[in-house]
């Protein structure tokens, strides 16, 4: 197995209760690994959350993260994908004084050539939305810098695999 460092996506499905996200980091916490981004959400299974971490580790490292994860009780699955493995987005908001808008022009030619979105236009600010890749979102945060950013909010990783997961399957057979 690779000792080499690389960025590995880990999802866990895991029933919704209280505390589990202060046992998952201390995990991490513990073998002194930074966690990149988080993204908890709902999964495709009613009742079940699904945990979206990046993190920057070895394969041998991720694979013990994994086992760990799944002494969780309330873990039902951990599983771990390079970036080939995965199709995934972040998102981010900008807010921006709205009088920027209408007297600068290389604002304009910003956003559109970055994808953003304008969300909201009032007197005083104006809000961007911009999905896609890390490096996208800092190319945008860079080049908005430069006219002043009120205020900047970055998600975490969401990810979906390549690969069908088989996660529903393995649920039906495990609530039976």
């Amino acid at each position: 197995m690779s000792q080499e460092l690389k960025q590995y996506t880990i999802s866990v499905y895991t029933e919704n209760n209280i505390g589990l996200l202060n046992r998952i980091s201390a995990i991490f916490q513990r073998r002194h690994i930074n966690i990149e981004s988080m993204n908890i959400s709902e999964s495709e299974i009613e009742g079940v959350s699904r945990f979206t971490i990046v993190v920057n580790m070895s394969e041998d490292n991720v694979k013990k993260i994994i086992g760990q994860i799944e002494k969780q009780i309330e873990v039902i699955k951990a599983y771990y994908h390079t970036d080939d493995d995965t199709i995934y987005q972040e998102s981010c908001m900008f807010k921006i004084k709205s009088d920027l808008l209408f007297e600068e022009r290389q604002i304009q030619n910003i956003i559109k050539d970055s994808d953003a979105k304008i969300v909201t236009v009032n007197r005083e600010f104006f809000v961007l939305e911009k999905s896609g890749r890390r490096h996208e979102i800092q190319q945008l945060h860079r080049d908005l810098s430069a006219y002043g950013i009120m205020q900047f909010v970055r998600s975490g990783r969401i990810a979906v695999t390549k690969d069908e997961m088989k996660i529903t399957e393995m649920l039906a057979a495990f609530q039976n």
